[in-house]
C-alpha cells in the first residue's frame, strides 16, 4: 500500500502563494490555499484558477481553495506562509494557535519586519520557540513562470538541516529544483535586500542610463548585500548562489519585477504613493529600503545604493540627484 500523501496548507493567495500552491499540488500532495479575502477564495474555488493574479493557469486537482482557515489547516503537515512582510508576525502568531502542533512552519515571504528590522526567521523563532520547526523558501522566481511550469531553481533553508531537506523534498520536481542551505541569515538577507537594488535599477533604467550602469548597480549592490550579510553572520558563499546574485540579477533586469517597475515609475516623475498604487500588488522593496537602511546604519555597514534609494522614497530626493550622489562618491578600491 502506498503512503498517504501529506497535506500542505499555503497561507496567502496572491500571485506567489498561488504559484507555490500549484507547484506543490503538481507533486501529488493535497494542497489547501487560503487567503483573507473571502469572496476571492470563493471565486477561485468556483473557477479553479486565480484569475486576478495568474490568469489562464488552471489549478491541479489536488489544490483546494479554502474560505475558512480552519479547513485549510486541518491535518496539514506543512504550513507555508506567503504573505507580505508587514503581516508576517500577526499571521504566524495566529497560525501557531490553530495549526497542528507537529506541523512544519515555513515561509516564502521576503523582507524584514517593519519597526524592529528583524529577519523573518527571528520573528518566527520568537513566536514558535522552536527553530527546528522552521524553514524558508527563497530564490530567483517569478510567480507566473512557476505557475506555468517553466524550469526554476529555489533554495530551502533552515538552521536545522533535516528541516530544510524535508521542505525541499515537498517542492522538488523535474522542472522545479530545490537546493538546501543551512545559512538562513544569508538567504533571508539576499531575498530582502535585492528588492532595494531592483528599485535602484529601475530608476537608473528609467532615466536612460543604460546597460553599463545597470551592470554596475547589480555588482555594487551585491557587494552591499554581502557586507550586510557578513555583519549578521551569514556565509559569504551564499551571496554567489541562487538567493544572492541569482535573485538580484533576476529582479533587477526583468519587468516582471514589481520593484523594478516601481523604480521605472519613479524615474518618470510619478510620486511614491501613486507609483505603489499603480503596481497593484505589494512592493516589498518600499518597506525593505527603510529596514535595510536602518540595519546597515545600526551595524556600521556602508550601503550607498541603499541609502540613496531610502532618500528617494522617504526624504523626497529627486532620483536624478540620487544618481549624481552615487557618481560623485570618492574613488576607492573595489571590495
Amino acid at each position: 500500500m502506498s503512503p498517504v500523501p501529506d497535506k500542505i496548507a499555503v497561507i496567502g493567495a496572491g500571485s506567489w502563494g498561488t504559484a507555490l500552491a500549484i507547484q506543490l499540488a503538481r507533486n501529488g500532495n493535497p494542497v489547501s490555499l487560503w487567503g483573507h479575502e473571502r469572496d476571492e477564495m470563493r471565486e477561485m474555488a468556483a473557477a479553479r484558477r486565480n484569475s486576478r493574479y495568474l490568469p489562464g493557469v488552471a489549478f491541479p486537482d489536488p489544490l483546494l481553495p479554502c474560505v475558512e482557515l480552519d479547513e485549510a489547516l486541518d491535518a496539514a503537515v506543512e504550513v507555508l506562509v506567503v504573505v507580505p512582510s508587514h503581516a508576517f508576525r500577526p499571521v504566524v502568531r495566529r497560525l501557531l494557535r490553530e495549526m497542528p502542533v507537529d506541523a512544519g512552519l515555513s515561509w516564502a515571504t521576503k523582507g524584514l519586519e517593519q519597526g524592529s528590522g528583524k529577519l523573518l526567521h527571528e520573528v518566527a523563532s520568537e513566536e514558535s520557540g522552536n527553530p527546528k520547526r522552521l524553514a524558508v523558501l527563497s530564490g530567483p522566481t517569478f510567480a507566473m513562470e512557476v505557475a506555468r511550469g517553466l524550469p526554476t531553481a529555489i533554495v530551502s533553508a533552515s538552521s536545522h538541516r533535516p528541516r530544510a531537506e524535508a521542505l525541499a523534498r515537498r517542492v522538488h520536481a523535474d522542472t522545479f529544483r530545490a537546493y538546501i542551505s543551512d545559512d538562513i541569515v544569508g538567504v533571508e538577507i539576499g531575498g530582502a535586500s535585492k528588492n532595494v537594488m531592483a528599485i535602484a535599477a529601475g530608476i537608473a533604467d528609467g532615466l536612460g542610463f543604460g546597460a553599463n550602469t545597470r551592470a554596475a548597480l547589480i555588482t555594487r549592490g551585491l557587494a552591499e548585500i554581502r557586507r550586510l550579510g557578513l555583519a549578521l553572520g551569514a556565509h559569504s558563499d551564499t551571496f554567489m548562489g541562487l538567493t544572492g546574485i541569482g535573485d538580484l540579477a533576476l529582479t533587477c533586469t526583468d519587468d516582471q519585477s514589481r520593484n523594478r517597475r516601481f523604480g521605472l515609475a519613479l524615474a518618470k516623475g510619478i510620486g511614491v504613493g501613486a507609483a505603489r498604487e499603480a503596481i497593484g500588488q505589494e512592493v516589498e522593496g518600499y518597506a525593505a529600503s527603510l529596514a535595510v537602511y536602518r540595519k546597515g546604519h545600526e551595524l556600521g555597514v556602508e550601503m550607498p545604493i541603499t541609502e540613496q534609494v531610502y532618500q528617494v522614497l522617504y526624504r523626497g530626493l529627486d532620483p536624478r540627484d540620487a544618481v549624481r550622489a552615487l557618481l560623485s562618491r570618492e574613488q576607492k578600491a573595489e571590495d
